[in-house]
């Protein structure tokens, strides 16, 4: 049976379904609930704005853009971002996806926290971002029809999302915090962690190893 939330189709595909598991036993229900809003609500900016995203790798883009916070991809500390973005490429390169489909999610993933560049590329890189700025800072919501906007939330529900999608930032990035150097990120730790100073480009430019 076709799943249907809010008039978008959930893609009935293989790698779907697995994604959708990898993120559910992997993660935790904020961050699979968080998911599903993300493709749902980019799939209704997308059709609004006249995108034509691939289902199949918006939502893909969608489930695996915020794993990263929980599952570390490289021993070598690296934004969360990249990491959602590395699991999600060895995800569809593992079955048999093309390079270009893989690197179009990736994208998607490593730039969803990036203000301004995501909407001038691909559909699915501009969809996930617009999911992502619905869900997390209410962006767009006034363009949505309220009985859409009440499916998605009694499908997949917020519960008491602001603290504890900040939280899950606070607890993802904190042994990593050099990471969220020119980030939005910062933001978090700077909020939330005692002792947490955010490294400016300026002190960087001053204290380069030049002489002038």
């Amino acid at each position: 049976m076709t799943d249907i939330i809010a008039g978008v189709e959930i893609p009935e595909t293989p790698a779907v379904a697995e994604a959708t598991d990898f993120v559910r036993e992997r993660t935790n229900p904020l961050i699979f609930h968080h998911s599903r809003r993300v493709f749902l609500f980019g799939s209704l900016h997308a059709d609004e704005m006249n995108l034509r995203p691939d289902p199949e790798l918006l939502y893909i883009s969608a489930m695996f853009h915020d794993a990263g916070l929980l599952i570390p991809f490289s021993e070598t500390q690296q934004r969360f971002e990249l990491d959602g973005a590395d699991h999600a490429r060895k995800f569809l390169l593992d079955r048999r996806f093309s390079e270009s489909a893989a690197d179009v999610v990736w994208r998607a993933i490593a730039l969803h926290t990036t203000p301004g560049i995501p909407g001038r590329m691909e559909p699915e890189i501009a969809a996930t971002n617009y999911g992502v700025l619905t869900d997390a800072v209410g962006w767009g919501l006034d363009r949505l029809e309220g009985d859409r906007l009440d499916e998605i939330v009694a499908a997949h529900p917020r519960g008491d999302f602001k603290r504890e999608f900040l939280q899950a930032f606070v607890d993802g990035l904190k042994d990593r915090p050099d990471t969220t150097y020119g980030t939005l990120n910062a933001d978090v730790l700077e909020h939330f962690v005692p002792g947490f100073r955010r490294t400016s480009m300026v002190e960087r430019i001053i204290e380069a190893p030049w002489p002038r």
